[in-house]
């Protein structure tokens, strides 16, 4: 597949494209979507949405490397981010029985908790794309560097470098954060 912004003149060229790459595409996005997320509905519901924003935002999507590429890391981004929001519903979700969240103290340790995610859940979407995948791959998704080195197709020693790379970035970025338990229950 071609890749790059403007190479179809025209609707028909870019509409062919579209269909044949959704159909030969999504069985495989599907699985793979459904490896992250072990919800068969929702790696559907996954797929599609990365269809349909391909499909809306097709003039302003500059597809650099191939569109398969595009449309695996696409489908990931999105599972994780499936993943991350059922974590988070789970986590707040948890029955606290005679525990109360109204006391001043309770309400600014909770918010306090919220707002360090928040931070580093953006730092994390801030790395280099291949440190992203593979950090988020092996904190997330708990992979082997091993595994993470074969579906990637690199060395081990490069996964380790990543992970390392990421670790530097974060600590980095999130410096300024007090709380260091928080990040070490967060990040290990």
């Amino acid at each position: 597949m071609e890749t790059g912004k403007g190479i179809y003149t025209n609707s028909a060229e870019f509409r062919k494209l579209f269909e044949n790459c959704f159909h030969e595409y999504y069985e495989g996005l599907h699985r793979y979507a459904f490896t992250i997320v072990k919800e068969n509905e929702q790696a559907k519901d996954i797929v599609q949405a990365v269809f349909c924003k391909w499909w809306e935002k097709r003039d302003d999507i500059n597809i650099e490397t191939s569109v398969k590429s595009y449309l695996y890391t696409a489908v990931y981004n999105q599972s994780l981010n499936h993943v991350r929001n059922i974590k988070n519903r789970k986590t707040f979700a948890v029955d606290f029985g005679d525990y109360k969240f109204d006391t001043p103290e309770n309400k600014v340790d909770l918010e306090h908790s919220t707002e360090l995610e928040c931070k580093l859940m953006n730092a994390i979407d801030d790395l280099p794309t291949q440190c992203r995948i593979i950090f988020l791959k092996c904190k997330f998704e708990k992979r082997k560097y091993s595994e993470i080195a074969t579906e990637l197709n690199i060395s081990v020693k490069t996964v380790e470098v990543q992970i390392g790379k990421a670790y530097k970035i974060l600590r980095g970025r999130l410096i300024n954060i007090t709380s260091s338990s928080f990040l070490f229950l967060l990040l290990f």
